[in-house]
């Protein structure tokens, strides 16, 4: 594995720290970690290959080819060579997975040939692939020998593929487009939903949906019907899955905390909550997850 710190010129003028986990012929995988040089936007930059993001952990505005969104631990990009990206961390710093990928290698799986022809992705992944995300990262950390290397990363890669292509669009890509909509008050519902999801990302998890919404200036059911427009997703789902990764990110640190103080932290009701929660959203208990996803 490589560590490298710095700026990373393709992306963005923001420092940030990555390992390399692997790169065999054609594809990579990278941890990265941005940090906070300053919180307003940084320069446009013309990226240089097809990369896939998944958030991990964090949070940070982006602004693709000129369109804002909020990307957070739920998010998944595809950008393309030629894509314009800006960053901006009103929240602090962020980190997510980096895949690059070769356009030889992409026109090899079925379902590259959307992303190599026409464009990107901007959505969000659901609770199953970031799962497989980070069990693929932790299995790389142990080390895996280059042939194993390789075939796992296909094999995430074109699960990536089959999930993107099995959502034409991302809800709210094109808020445009919904019917009877004008763009002004699309735009003003992307904002609000956005704000949603900051505030989620930034308070505890025990915050009433009435507290949300006099957050962001609006009433419940405006909130709530806004929210499920723009992102495809209701509040509540959207919540379990923040609170899904946040478990994910405790167990994986192999501090042997008891299961009750974990369902406790994170607003659950009591340990048995915690684990329908987590069978529903991933399929397996925490004991088994933290298996799983420790390092060693």
């Amino acid at each position: 594995m490589t560590e490298k710190v710095g700026s990373d010129p393709p992306r963005t003028t923001t420092p940030c720290r990555w390992r390399v986990l692997g790169h065999p012929a054609g594809i990579s995988i990278s941890e990265v970690r941005c940090g906070v040089e300053k919180r307003g936007w940084t320069a446009p930059t013309v990226l240089l290959r097809h990369e896939v993001s998944l958030g991990w952990s964090g949070a940070y505005r982006r602004r693709i080819n000129g369109r804002t969104t909020f990307s957070d631990a739920t998010s998944l990009l595809l950008t393309r060579p030629g894509d314009e990206l800006q960053v901006s961390h009103p929240l602090g710093c962020d980190t997510f997975t980096r895949l690059e990928i070769e356009p030889e290698v992409l026109a090899e799986h079925r379902g590259g040939a959307r992303w190599l022809a026409t464009a990107g992705w901007d959505g969000t992944s659901d609770t199953a692939l970031d799962l497989a995300h980070r069990m693929l990262v932790t299995e790389f950390r142990r080390g895996l020998d280059p042939f194993e290397m390789a075939e796992r990363l296909h094999g995430f890669l074109g699960r990536v593929l089959d999930f993107v292509n099995g959502r034409a669009e991302p809800p709210g890509a094109d808020l445009g487009r919904v019917v009877n909509q004008r763009p002004a008050t699309a735009a003003a519902h992307r904002r609000l939903a956005d704000r949603a999801r900051e505030v989620l990302m930034v308070r505890d998890f025990s915050l009433t949906l009435d507290q949300v919404a006099r957050e962001v200036g609006a009433s419940p059911h405006h909130l709530s019907r806004v929210f499920q427009r723009v992102t495809g997703s209701s509040l509540t789902a959207y919540r379990n899955r923040l609170r899904v990764r946040a478990v994910l990110d405790t167990l994986a640190e192999a501090d042997d905390r008891p299961l009750r103080a974990v369902a406790a932290e994170h607003g659950f009701a009591d340990q048995a909550h915690l684990t329908r929660v987590l069978r529903e959203h991933v399929g397996h208990p925490p004991a088994r997850l933290r298996r799983l996803l420790t390092r060693d």
